[in-house]
Formats: structure tokens, C-alpha cells, sequence
């Protein structure tokens, strides 16, 4: 199998870090115009990419960014892979005392986020007639999460549906909306951190309970994603792959 994507814009909403890089290199290797939008913008440095430093939660600012992109390339995107989100160092916190702007914060990045950046495309997606959209989930989406944050096992199953809904919607017009729930990758100082609370009894056991024995990478998740931006998955959408490394 042989995926290319010479001459196509893709949109990778969350490219700084970990997942998001390294969907950015995976693209750009294939031959695709990659555009790279992320609030760190300094740390988007090296990246194959145009690079723009934006707030994805500001909707006038992802249509400029849209724009932009259109501009650059003289056509409407091709992809969009949503990338951002994590719990902007939450930690696990008895429901009880979780407060409003905590909840609304982790739902908007990985939720809120998600949905402008999809709603900006698609006009684009829909004059051409074909368009992918991508979105990182977590497993957290599909059982509970290993953080114990209430809003981000919550937004990542919205993530989960909001695919589902969008691809019910958006097949008519050539198209397609899934999610990818990677497993826990140490990609983030968050995640870093979490991964550090564990004992080294703790860690040991979630790689030996993992079917493949390693950690996953953000390749695997690129790997993933790029096939279900590619022709060869015109027929799916609506769909949440999980690549945990187990079944």
C-alpha cells in the first residue's frame, strides 16, 4: 500500500508536540503542503511545515488561519487533523470540589476546539466535494481515564461522538469524519508527569499488559491517521480507531 499526498493541503490543528509532530513530519513526508497551527508557537521550530501561532479556540482566528492556508496554496484543504487538547495540567480532583472553569477549560480544548476547527473546513471541504477530518481522541473516550479527570474521559467521548455525527452529516458531500484513540504516550510535560507518579512496578505492568510489549509512538498514531485520510479509507467514517498496541 503506497499513501501520497503530493499536492494536497493538509491542516494539523495541535502540531507542536509528541502526536501532533509527528503527524506533521508523516504528512509533509508523503508530499503533502502541510500547515501547522498550534498556541506554541515557539516550539513548532524545525517543523516541515508553515507555522502559525494561534488560539484554536477562537473561532475568528481558526477561519484566518483557514484563509490563509488557501491562500498559500491556491486550493481548500484537503485534511484537517485535530490534535489539541490534554488536561492544561489538571490533576485528578474529587467531583466534588471540581470547579466550573476547570471542567469548561479541558471540555474546550479537546471538544470546543475540535468542532470550530471542523466547522471552518468544511465549506472548503464541501465546494470541492472530498475532505478528511481527523480528530485525537483517547482511549480515555472509550473507558475510563487513567488521569481520573472527569472532563477529559467526558470531552474525549464528545470527541468520539462528534466524529460519529459529523460523518453522518458530511458523507454526502464526498466527506469523511473519524477519531483516533491513541493509548497513554509520554508526549506532553503533563503526561510526563503522570507517567513519573507512577511506581516502577506500575510502569513495568503497563507496557507487559500492552499485547505488543512496548510503548506506542507518535509514528503509530500518524500511521493511523493517515490512512484514514488517504483514498484507501473513502469508505469509512463515522468510525473511532483505537491503536493501543492491544485489543
Amino acid at each position: 500500500m503506497n499513501i501520497d499526498f503530493a499536492g494536497q493541503t493538509v491542516l494539523i490543528a495541535g502540531a507542536a508536540r509528541g502526536i501532533g509532530r509527528g503527524i506533521v513530519e508523516g504528512f509533509a513526508a508523503r508530499g503533502a503542503n502541510v500547515f501547522a497551527g498550534d498556541r506554541l508557537g515557539g516550539e513548532m521550530a524545525g517543523l516541515p511545515a508553515h507555522q502559525t501561532e494561534l488560539d484554536l479556540l477562537d473561532k475568528a482566528q481558526v477561519r484566518a488561519w483557514i484563509a490563509q492556508s488557501e491562500a498559500v496554496s491556491g486550493r481548500s484543504p484537503d485534511v484537517l487533523v485535530y490534535v489539541a487538547g490534554g488536561v492544561l495540567g489538571q490533576s485528578a480532583t474529587p467531583l466534588e470540589d471540581v470547579d466550573e472553569a476547570t471542567w469548561r477549560a479541558v471540555l474546550d480544548v479537546n471538544l470546543t476546539g475540535a468542532f470550530l476547527s471542523a466547522q471552518a473546513v468544511t465549506p472548503g471541504m464541501k465546494r470541492t466535494g472530498k475532505g478528511r477530518i481527523v480528530f485525537i481522541a483517547s482511549g480515555a473516550g472509550l473507558r475510563t481515564s487513567l488521569t481520573g479527570i472527569q472532563a477529559y474521559a467526558s470531552a474525549k467521548a464528545g470527541e468520539i461522538g462528534l466524529a460519529r455525527q459529523l460523518g453522518q452529516e458530511l458523507g454526502p458531500f464526498g466527506i469523511t469524519v473519524n477519531a483516533v484513540a491513541p493509548g497513554f504516550q509520554r508526549t506532553s510535560p503533563d503526561y510526563e508527569r503522570q507517567w513519573q507518579s507512577y511506581s516502577a512496578e506500575r510502569q513495568d505492568g503497563m507496557i507487559a499488559n500492552t499485547a505488543r510489549r512496548r510503548p506506542g509512538t507518535p509514528q503509530d498514531i500518524a500511521h493511523a491517521v493517515m490512512f484514514l485520510a488517504s483514498d484507501y479509507a473513502d469508505f469509512i467514517t463515522g468510525q473511532v480507531l483505537s491503536v493501543t498496541g492491544s485489543p
